[in-house]
């Protein structure tokens, strides 16, 4: 796996830079502080950086917020923006979403959580944290279309490992705990989740969730 390029952007500096830090004790990522104060600044001062993941710590919410994602989302469509707030609120979150964020991550989360995000994200897949996610899921299945229903992906097209790995991590295990109960890398616990997305073409850890619901692989 090639390095992936973080950008952290916070106006809190301790909160910057005690991110970056966690995050660059880990080999496969190189976090980037994004240092500019200002809001519409942040759009030029992101060029040539290579930005995969650009994480966007949010105390409001407020119109020039979203504006600034959807102008980020528009100018750099393969930085995958990860928004942490201390909010769950339903509304809050699907306003960022629809602004184009690609992950969000609450209150509730915690440090490990990022790494999990990031992976997720840069694989091409959305992630919300596991309260947000639970949040959404039935709001999700009331709007899923009877097409959809008639050609959901079926349990067959899993590995007995996969299943094993989806039921762990669906029933609240952090990737670390499935590596350690399971006796390999936390690298092959995603690759796994991401080839069990990829193989039942699944775009969101909400409908990694909703499949395991549905087949009787985690509890609600």
């Amino acid at each position: 796996m090639s390095t992936i390029t973080v950008g952290i952007y916070d106006d809190h500096k301790i909160i910057q830079q005690s991110l970056c830090a966690f995050l660059s004790s880990n080999e496969d990522f190189e976090a980037l502080p994004i240092m500019q104060s200002e809001k519409l600044q942040l759009i030029e001062e992101l060029k040539g950086k290579g930005i995969n993941v650009l994480i966007i710590n949010i105390h409001t919410l407020n119109t020039a917020i979203l504006n600034l994602i959807t102008q980020l989302n528009l100018s750099y469509p393969r930085a995958r923006i990860l928004v942490v707030s201390h909010t769950n609120s339903e509304e809050i979150i699907l306003k960022t979403i629809k602004a184009g964020a690609k992950g969000f991550l609450d209150k509730e989360a915690n440090i490990s959580d990022f790494s999990e995000a990031i992976y997720t994200l840069r694989n091409g897949h959305d992630y919300y944290s596991k309260s947000i996610a639970h949040l959404l899921l039935n709001k999700y299945i009331k709007k899923m279309s009877s097409r959809e229903k008639l050609n959901e992906p079926t349990i067959h097209g899993l590995s007995a490992r996969q299943i094993e790995i989806l039921q762990l991590w669906g029933n609240n295990y952090s990737n670390k705990e499935i590596a350690d109960k399971l006796f390999i890398s936390v690298r092959t616990v995603e690759s796994h989740k991401n080839h069990i997305m990829q193989r039942l073409d699944l775009k969101t850890t909400i409908d990694m969730i909703k499949f395991g619901i549905k087949n009787n692989l985690i509890e609600i």
